[in-house]
């Protein structure tokens, strides 16, 4: 694993540190692997509705259509 030194102020520091305290992380690094994995899942998700906007229709848009969509979304995020 490479490393990488960040420079914060102190206000940013003491709020990392705090997310790693309550929020049960293990250390600094790995609450920043996690938002940078956060970041990169948002990434990805935005490249592929900008694609889906960019494509011709394949069918109409019925519930079901959304529903699968809706399912993506909270697959995505965490729910």
């Amino acid at each position: 694993m490479s490393t990488m030194n960040i420079s914060l102020p102190a206000s940013l520091k003491s709020f990392v540190d705090d997310q790693v305290e309550g929020r049960g992380y293990g250390s600094c690094s790995a609450y920043v692997r996690e938002l940078i994995r956060r970041d990169q899942d948002r990434q990805h998700l935005r490249s592929l509705v900008l694609e889906g906007g960019e494509s011709e229709p394949a069918a109409a848009a019925d519930a079901a259509c959304f529903e699968t969509l809706r399912n993506r979304v909270r697959h995505y995020s965490g729910e």
